[in-house]
């Protein structure tokens, strides 16, 4: 819904409507009224470029992070930032925050800069009440989540397949001749980390029928390395048959290696340890850590080719999962 639209359908030029928006004289009291329930009705709030009657077409995209500090989300932002500047786009990226209210307000935030489409990273943001504000705000533009699904018509998701990626990280571990494997995950109730967790259960309890599946569930909070290397050492010591551990993260893995060398274990000899993202955190640690890649710059780059394909009038599927793989080190 632009300023012209509101013009429109009140019977009043452009001009009119945008006195109303700025509270300038001139509009007679019933046409101010009319102009002002419209405003209400289509949750209308103006920006700069709509105050100056610009044109529709703003070639703006808003793209939301939850935590713009998590280095695999600001990374996968940064691919399609690049990718829709070669089309002639220009990205505003909002720091959304976790809360229900933060992220209404980052969308209605958005809403008034008039953006084409919305890019919405990770799976945080698949949420019941992120579905409502999409609804509310941006039921008629193209909205694409980055390795999450919301169903709704106008919303284009892009996946990795993190559960199957795990369970090959258990059949591979399975191969090496492990015996007692574990999973230490975020208490993060994403759908991310739920499927990990699904994906490593899943295989475990084929490959490992007479054992409980070993998942360990860590609140990381400021500090995910530190938590990963503390959650490491509660793990031994509660289990020290484990010869293979798979971490949610090569953050929570590279903390795990050290944690594990300074108990005395040696790897891969003594237990194998597997991470994900194919990181930078994955190449640094000693030895390099074998890593499931959930190929983040192609997911990114497929989300830019979905949203420029829609954006062009082209039809797309809603839904497109990547498949993982492994990155084997020397780590297993």
């Amino acid at each position: 819904m632009t300023i012209y639209d509101i013009a429109r359908e009140a019977g009043v030029s452009a001009s009119t409507v945008s006195r109303v928006i700025n509270k300038k004289k001139g509009v007679n009291s019933e046409k101010r009224i009319l102009i002002e329930g419209l405003l209400k009705k289509y949750n209308f709030e103006p920006d700069a470029s709509a105050r100056g009657l610009v044109q529709q077409s703003t070639k703006i995209i808003g793209i939301l992070m939850s935590d713009i500090r998590t280095s695999h989300h600001a990374e996968g932002a940064y691919y399609i930032e690049q990718e829709l500047k070669k089309h002639g786009y220009t990205c505003i990226i909002i720091n959304s925050g976790f809360s229900d209210e933060t992220r209404e307000e980052s969308i209605r935030t958005l809403f008034s800069r008039r953006v084409e489409a919305v890019m919405l990273i990770g799976s945080t943001f698949q949420t019941e009440n992120m579905k409502k504000a999409i609804q509310k705000y941006f039921n008629n533009l193209p909205v694409i989540i980055e390795n999450g699904f919301i169903d709704l018509p106008n919303v284009y998701c892009v996946l990795a397949d993190e559960q199957n990626g795990i369970a090959d990280c258990v059949r591979l571990l399975h191969a090496k001749g492990k015996k007692h494997t574990a999973f230490i995950n975020l208490a993060d109730t994403t759908p991310s980390s739920s499927l990990k967790a699904l994906g490593y259960e899943t295989a475990a309890k084929t490959l490992y029928p007479n054992q409980i599946p070993c998942i360990s569930r860590i609140n990381a909070g400021s500090d995910e390395w530190q938590s990963g290397y503390d959650a490491t050492l509660k793990l031994m010591e509660k289990y020290p048959e484990t010869d293979g551990i798979i971490y949610a993260t090569d953050l929570l893995a590279n903390a795990g290696v050290l944690a594990l060398q300074r108990a005395g274990y040696r790897i891969p000899e003594h237990i194998s340890v597997i991470g994900v993202d194919n990181s930078i955190y994955a190449r640094i640690s000693s030895p390099p850590l074998t890593s499931l890649d959930n190929q983040l710059e192609l997911l990114s780059i497929t989300c830019s080719h979905v949203l420029v394909k829609v954006l062009n009038g082209e039809k797309t599927a809603n839904k497109i999962m990547l498949l993982s793989n492994i990155v084997e080190r020397k780590s297993t």
